[in-house]
């Protein structure tokens, strides 16, 4: 019968997640050189080759694609073995931005779950700027939020591109004030907007102010108003209407994941996070 050392199996999806042997061997405190001896050992055990490798990229193989669900469901198993050996529960309080926050969230929690079952997760949601404090209190953990004036470091998770989105209903005529729905004075997104429209000596004028998003989406959705949103995070059913009405293109941003967690095991539950994040963005 086969056996799977645990640690080949961890090299193999951690290269598969960072679709990089160097990035791998950061992240799992390695030279490559150790990463590549441990990948060939597992595809030697297998029969398989898991990992295609050209000087310019890393991909999975056939073989490897279906391998990797179960290479999971293995390290997931063995993490809760380990951590049955241990009664102490250790507390992992996360701030997760509501601007950033979208449908891959319950995945990044059970992915974090799965991965270490001794941890209780404490997830609070706010602003991006709220929560940026909170970390510097040392009230959370670790924080995902989008960047903005903040110019600190952080492991960025991907870049966030904004557009303008509207009820195809909507109707807006050049000359006249442009009906902008959006959330406090405050609103990161907000200044965005308003910063691009300025430069571009287009009028505007707030006709749905203050609300809370999903307000504001339901201002959009209804035909009311136009609002900037993250081309992502878009309401469904609304279309970009940047070109339709001539209205200027919104900069981009960063999504960055915050830490100052040291310990191993911590850094191995950032690195899961990190990674259930970018593989459920759609390509950027």
């Amino acid at each position: 019968m086969t056996t799977l050392d645990v640690d080949a199996v961890l090299a193999f999806v951690t290269i598969a997640d960072l679709q990089s042997f160097t990035r791998a061997a950061e992240a799992l405190g390695a030279t490559q050189g150790a990463i590549s001896v441990k990948l060939k050992r597992l595809e030697d055990r297998l029969g398989r080759r898991l990992i295609e490798r050209t000087p310019r990229t890393v991909r999975l193989s056939a073989q490897g694609a279906v391998f990797l669900a179960g290479a999971r469901e293995f390290l997931a198993a063995h993490d809760r073995a380990m951590a049955g050996l241990s009664a102490t529960r250790r507390r992992f309080g996360l701030g997760i931005a509501a601007h950033v926050a979208g449908p891959e969230v319950p995945t990044l929690l059970a992915r974090l779950n799965a991965h270490d079952p001794g941890l209780t997760i404490e997830v609070r949601m706010d602003n991006s700027r709220v929560l940026l404090d909170a970390f510097d209190r040392g009230e959370l953990d670790a924080a995902i939020i989008r960047r903005e004036d903040d110019q600190r470091g952080g492991d960025v998770l991907g870049p966030e591109h904004f557009g303008w989105f509207a009820a195809p209903q909507f109707d807006y005529r050049q000359g006249e004030p442009l009906r902008l729905a959006a959330l406090s004075p405050t609103c990161g997104v907000r200044n965005i907007a308003t910063r691009a429209l300025d430069s571009a000596a287009i009028p505007w004028t707030e006709v749905f102010l203050g609300g809370t998003s999903s307000m504001v989406t339901a201002a959009v959705s209804a035909g009311l108003a136009v609002s900037a949103f993250s081309c992502r995070l878009a309401p469904p059913g609304t279309v970009e209407v940047s070109q339709r009405f001539g209205l200027p293109p919104l900069p981009s941003t960063e999504i960055v994941l915050f830490s100052t967690l040291t310990d191993a095991k911590s850094r191995e539950a950032l690195r899961t996070l990190a990674a259930a994040f970018r593989e459920h963005r759609p390509n950027s």
